[in-house]
């Protein structure tokens, strides 16, 4: 396998990744919702709720100080080694980067990144997490 064929699927595996982490945290946000409404146990639990507050916050954090997101920076750089063809990365990769990278004026992303973050707060008090539980508080009940 040569190369630059490592690359671009480095590349797309990156991207599939970042697309994991995205649908993670709006999906993590509509099943908190929505689980309060449906009586989901699983959506209060501390562990999916603590990863979901951290992944917007970094998200959050990240715009605010115009950092461009690692997932990003790394699949970018990946397909440079890679050259340039004809049509960028493959079908799937095009597709991926439609869905992910929107052109808009920064503030647009900043501003969304930051009411998401907010209704990922709001969403922590109106559906409270559980508390964690200790291996010792396990076994008592």
């Amino acid at each position: 396998m040569e190369w630059k064929t490592v690359y671009l699927l480095a590349a797309d595996a990156l991207l599939f990744t970042h697309a994991l982490f995205v649908a993670f945290v709006i999906f993590g946000l509509v099943f908190v919702f929505a689980g309060k409404l449906l009586s989901w146990r699983w959506v209060r639990n501390r562990w999916f709720r603590v990863s979901h507050l951290i992944a917007i916050g970094v998200v959050v954090f990240q715009s605010w100080l115009g950092i461009i997101c690692p997932l990003t920076t790394w699949e970018m750089a990946l397909r440079e080694r890679a050259g340039d063809a004809t049509y960028p990365g493959t079908f799937i990769s095009h597709w991926l980067e439609a869905l992910l990278y929107y052109n808009a004026p920064a503030w647009v992303f900043v501003l969304c990144y930051t009411i998401f973050g907010l209704l990922v707060i709001a969403g922590w008090y109106w559906v409270r997490p559980a508390p964690f539980t200790t291996r010792k508080n396990h076994d008592a009940t």
